[in-house]
């Protein structure tokens, strides 16, 4: 493998975790129905140390509008129920002894707006993450000049790099255009 082919394998690996990036962080925008990975970035104190909410309660989602937790201890009903509180989501928790409940309420359609335009900002944190592998990675093939590749070779590889670039961004568009079509359905 010469150096050409590394930067550009280099480049292809970059743009695809800057993609499963964008993707996990929409998954995080909550679109209406209630999802299990809803509260993936819930971290409950377990016996001092943060831990997942999905290691010490198991999770589910019996119908569109609720997520039901069981944790896997009863004594840790208490720090779930506060670790969700105090979590960004807005979720108000209630808890019956058994489970800890959420209701998942019907988004408005300001809400709606608001979460688009989230996801619309996510998108674009992907894209310029890619503008920049490309940017990045075309000086370092510029360089390979002077180690004696021919202008066609960094040319070529160039236009791969583009191409790859233009791959990457499209795809975004239609995560976008699906995570769209998610948050505006009633």
């Amino acid at each position: 493998m010469n150096d050409i082919d590394f930067y550009r394998e280099e480049a292809k690996e970059s743009m695809e975790k800057s993609i499963s990036h964008t993707i996990t962080e929409l998954s995080k925008i909550r679109a209406g129905k209630s999802q299990v990975s809803m509260l993936d970035g819930v971290q409950v104190s377990y016996y001092g140390v943060k831990t997942p909410l999905n290691q010490v309660a198991s999770i589910t989602t019996p119908d569109a509008r609720a997520l039901f937790i069981k944790p896997f201890e009863k004594g840790m009903m208490g720090e779930i129920e506060k670790s969700i509180k105090n979590s960004d989501l807005g979720f108000n928790p209630q808890n019956n002894g058994e489970y800890i409940i959420i209701s998942i309420p019907i988004l408005t359609e300001e809400r709606r707006k608001a979460l688009v335009k989230q996801a619309k900002n996510e998108v674009e944190q992907g894209k310029i993450a890619i503008r920049n592998i490309r940017k990045e990675t075309n000086e370092n093939i510029k360089k390979l000049l002077k180690d004696g590749f021919s202008e066609d070779e960094v040319e070529q590889a160039e236009e791969e790099i583009q191409k790859m670039t233009d791959t990457s961004m499209n795809r975004l568009e239609k995560i976008l255009a699906t995570k769209e079509g998610e948050i505006m359905t009633i």
